[in-house]
C-alpha cells in the first residue's frame, strides 16, 4: 500500500514536471500572471461563474502593468491591454491566425472571414470588399431609414415605460441586415423564425461559456455527448435553417430578376426610388458561386458570419449608446443642437449629408464603443516570436488582445470610467496613439463593415432623438457584464422614451 502511494505520488510529480516545467512553460512564466496549481496550473481560475469569468482579466490586468499569462498545459496564452503591443500583432499579416478559443465557434461559422485564415481569407475577403463600396452603402441609407421609422413608431406606443433596449436594437439590425446586406425582408411569417434566430444564437453564447470554462469539454468526443453539446447542436440547427432561408430567398429573388453588382451606377437620386433594384452583399457571393469561386459550405459560411456580427455587435452598441445618452441629459441636448441645425423643422428622413454632419453624434457614439465594445476581446496565434513590453513571447503563442481594458486606461483615457463624448472631438484626438481605440479591430483584419455598422447607428439614434428624450433606468453602476462571445449584460438594460416637441423638454 505504501509503495503504491509512493509510486502515484512520484507519477503526479512527474506530470507536474511535464506538464509546468517544460521549455514552453519555463519561458511563459517569466511573465506575470496567476499562480500556478499543482498540475494543473492555472485552469481551475476559469472555472467561475459567467459573470466572475468576465471580471477576472479585469481584475488581473488591474494587478499587472500592461500584461499577464495563462498556462494550462498544453495551452500558453498570454493577454495584452497596451496599444504599443496590440499594434504589433494587428499592424502584420504575419500574425493573422485566430487563437484557440475561437474553435469554440467553429461548429457555427466554419471557415467564414472571421475564422479563416491564410488564401482562404484572402479570397473571401476580396469577394465580399465591393459590397461596403460608398455607392453601395447610399442604396442600403433608403432601407435603414425606413426601419428607423418603423423603430420611432414602434415606441409610441410605450412612451414613459421602462423598456429593454436589448431586444429593441436586436430586431432593428436583424431586419436592417436581412433587407441590406442579404438583400431579404423579413416577412411576419420569416419575422418567428427570426425571432428563433436571435434567441438561439443568445442561447449558443451562454454553450460556448460553458464549453470554454470546463476542461474536460474542450476534448470534442466528450463534448458531443454532454447535454450542453445536444443544446448547442439543436440551436445550431435553428441558426443554420434561418440563414439557409435567406439564402434561398435571395437565389430565388436573383433567377426571377437577375443581379446588378456594378457598385458604380448608382447616383444620389437613385437611392430614393424605392423600387430600384438594389445589390446586396449575398449576390456578391452567389455570383462568386455561380463562376465556381466559392462553394455551397463556404456561401453559408459567409452568410452565418456576417448574419450574426452584422447584427449582434451593432445591436449591442446601439443598447448601450441609448444607456449612456440617457444618463447625461447635456448631451442629449447637443445632440438635439446638431440634429435640428441639420433638418430644422422638417421630418424628412436621413441622406448621406446629413448623416456626414452628425460630428457630435458620432463622438457619443465611439464614446460609448469605448466604454462599451461590443468586440470585447481578439485571440490571435504569433506567426513569429515577438517582444511585448520586454518580455520575450514565442512564435505559436496564442495572444489575447483585451480591448475592453485597454480602453478603459486611465493614462490612455483621463477619468476613462467616465462618459464624455467630448475626448473624441477633433483638437481632443492629437497624439492619441492610433491603436488605443479600436472597436472595430485595425489593421489587415480590421472589421470589413465598420463603416455600415457607423451608418447603421447614426441613422437609427438620430430617428430616435429627433422624436424622443430619453430618460435613465439602468446606470452605468448598475451595468454587469457577463462572458460571452459579444458585450452582453446579465440584467436588461432599461431606458424610458419620452415625446420630444422642442428642446425645453430636454
Amino acid at each position: 500500500m505504501f509503495l503504491y502511494l509512493l509510486y502515484t505520488v512520484i507519477f503526479l510529480c512527474l506530470l507536474h514536471l511535464i506538464f509546468n516545467y517544460n521549455k514552453r512553460a519555463r519561458t511563459l512564466k517569466i511573465i506575470p500572471g496567476f499562480k500556478d496549481r499543482f498540475i494543473v496550473g492555472n485552469a481551475l481560475e476559469l472555472m467561475l461563474s459567467p459573470v466572475d469569468l468576465f471580471e477576472l482579466p479585469r481584475r488581473t490586468a488591474r494587478k499587472f502593468d500592461k500584461l499577464f499569462r495563462f498556462w494550462s498545459f498544453p495551452i500558453g496564452a498570454v493577454c495584452i491591454y497596451d496599444p504599443d503591443d496590440i499594434e504589433k500583432v494587428l499592424h502584420s499579416m504575419k500574425h493573422n491566425e485566430k487563437a484557440l478559443i475561437y474553435n469554440i465557434l467553429k461548429p457555427w461559422l466554419q471557415d467564414g472571414l472571421l475564422l479563416s485564415n491564410g488564401s482562404k481569407w484572402q479570397q473571401r475577403r476580396k469577394i465580399l470588399t465591393p459590397s461596403f463600396h460608398f455607392n453601395i452603402l447610399k442604396q442600403f441609407l433608403v432601407t435603414l431609414e425606413e426601419n428607423s421609422s418603423r423603430l420611432v413608431k414602434e415606441l409610441e406606443n410605450k412612451i414613459g415605460q421602462e423598456i429593454d433596449v436589448v431586444p429593441l436594437t436586436s430586431e432593428y439590425t436583424l431586419n436592417s441586415i436581412c433587407e441590406t446586406s442579404m438583400g431579404t425582408k423579413l416577412s411576419e411569417e420569416t419575422s418567428s423564425a427570426g425571432l428563433s434566430y436571435k434567441n438561439a444564437i443568445y442561447e449558443l453564447g451562454k454553450k460556448f461559456v460553458d464549453r470554454f470554462t470546463k476542461v474536460h469539454y474542450n476534448i470534442d468526443f466528450i463534448f458531443s455527448f454532454s447535454s450542453i453539446g445536444k443544446e448547442q447542436n439543436r440551436y445550431l440547427d435553428i441558426v443554420h435553417k434561418f440563414t439557409k432561408r435567406v439564402i434561398n430567398d435571395r437565389k430565388e429573388y436573383i433567377e426571377k430578376y437577375g443581379i446588378d453588382i456594378n457598385e458604380e451606377n448608382v447616383s444620389d437620386e437613385d437611392i430614393f426610388f424605392k423600387n430600384k433594384k438594389k445589390t446586396a452583399m449575398l449576390d456578391l457571393l452567389i455570383s462568386a458561386h455561380n463562376k465556381g469561386l466559392i462553394n455551397d459550405q463556404g456561401l453559408q459560411e459567409e452568410v452565418d458570419t456576417f448574419m450574426f456580427e452584422g447584427h449582434d455587435t451593432t445591436a449591442a452598441g446601439l443598447a448601450f449608446c441609448l444607456m449612456s445618452l440617457a444618463n447625461d441629459i447635456e448631451v442629449q441636448k447637443r445632440i438635439v443642437d446638431e440634429l435640428d441645425a441639420i433638418f430644422g423643422n422638417s421630418t424628412r428622413s436621413a441622406t448621406m449629408d446629413d448623416l456626414s454632419r452628425m460630428h457630435y453624434l458620432e463622438c457619443c457614439i465611439k464614446e460609448s464603443l469605448r466604454l462599451y465594445p461590443p468586440v470585447h476581446f481578439i485571440g490571435r496565434r504569433l506567426g513569429e516570436t515577438v517582444t511585448f513590453s520586454n518580455y520575450l513571447v514565442e512564435k505559436g503563442t496564442y495572444i489575447l488582445l483585451l480591448i475592453y481594458d485597454m480602453h478603459r486606461r486611465e493614462d490612455l483615457f483621463k477619468d476613462a470610467l467616465k462618459y464624455n463624448p467630448d475626448r473624441f472631438l477633433p483638437e481632443n484626438n492629437v497624439g492619441r496613439h492610433p491603436f488605443s481605440f479600436i472597436p472595430f479591430s485595425a489593421g489587415p483584419r480590421n472589421c470589413i463593415g465598420q463603416r455600415f455598422a457607423m451608418m447603421e447607428m447614426k441613422s437609427c439614434l438620430s430617428a430616435v432623438l429627433r422624436r424622443y428624450k430619453l430618460e435613465p433606468v439602468t446606470g452605468h453602476a448598475d451595468i454587469e457584464i457577463t462572458a460571452d462571445v459579444v458585450l452582453r449584460t446579465s440584467h436588461p438594460i432599461l431606458v424610458k422614451f419620452l415625446k420630444r416637441e422642442d428642446q425645453s423638454n430636454i
